[in-house]
């Protein structure tokens, strides 16, 4: 196929459908994945479209690069978050093995958490802290300490995260899109969850978000639909979120 009829359909599908991921280009035009990116360079460059790590979406969508401090976000939805990390904390059972990702949202959790014979990794220092104030069984993954987040990432963390298989994953996000998947805008934590992510049981992946987060987009993708439980405090009404696992929390 002549390229130019090629990125022609690679604009139109993106157009219809808002979204789509490098491996969908790659399986519907039989081509190589450094043929498809520079598609959609040359695409994103001409306005067509916009690239974003691991495809691209529509013009017209909006993607968020900023990222927010612990501090800034502590006060941001308390409600919500109280009510879905509740929820979420009551689905751990006894001898889980739990991967609890760094956030606001999952940090508190650890305030309901009530089962004491599951054990707990996490990325995040003051959630280990905290668990471990609890007296749980608690292991803090290694690497390099992102200080905006308190987060530890980097090649290192994920390398020390592969290591581990987990019966139930909890994890944060900073939107959830039909096309885009979970985004977050920083690489190296997309990477770290993106590895978490896949380490933990098909079907035990939630991942807890406020209502208004659906729909939107931040530049980087960490994990896609399948297997994942979205909990959150509101159920959306666009009927594109009918086919994905949702539960309201309580």
């Amino acid at each position: 196929m002549l390229t130019e009829k090629r990125q022609e359909e690679i604009a139109a599908l993106v157009e219809n459908k808002g979204s789509i991921t490098m491996q969908e280009l790659v399986e519907i035009f039989h081509a190589s994945e450094s043929t498809i990116r520079r598609d959609i360079t040359a695409l994103d460059k001409a306005g067509r479209l916009v690239k974003v790590f691991g495809g691209a979406i529509a013009a017209g969508e909006r993607v968020s690069h900023q990222e927010f401090s612990v501090s800034q976000k502590e006060n941001v939805d308390i409600e919500e978050k109280r009510k879905i990390a509740r929820y979420a904390a009551s689905l751990i059972e006894p001898d889980d093995y739990v991967y609890l990702d760094a956030g606001t949202t999952t940090g508190s959790m650890i305030e309901y958490i009530r089962e004491t014979r599951a054990a707990y990794v996490t990325n995040a220092v003051s959630h280990a802290k905290r668990l471990a104030a609890m007296g749980l069984h608690v292991i803090l993954i290694g690497g390099e300490l992102k200080g905006a987040t308190e987060a530890v990432v980097g090649t290192e963390a994920v390398m020390n995260v592969q290591k581990y298989h987990f019966s139930k994953g909890f994890f944060g996000t900073n939107g959830a899109h039909p096309g885009s998947g979970f985004t977050t805008p920083d690489i190296n934590e997309a990477l770290l969850k993106q590895a978490a992510v896949r380490n933990t049981q098909s079907g035990k992946r939630f991942v807890l978000m406020s209502h208004r987060k659906f729909g939107e987009i931040s530049s980087v993708t960490f994990s896609e639909f399948d297997g994942t439980v979205i909990l959150t405090d509101l159920a959306p009404e666009d009927p594109v979120w009918k086919n994905h696992r949702i539960i309201v929390a309580k």
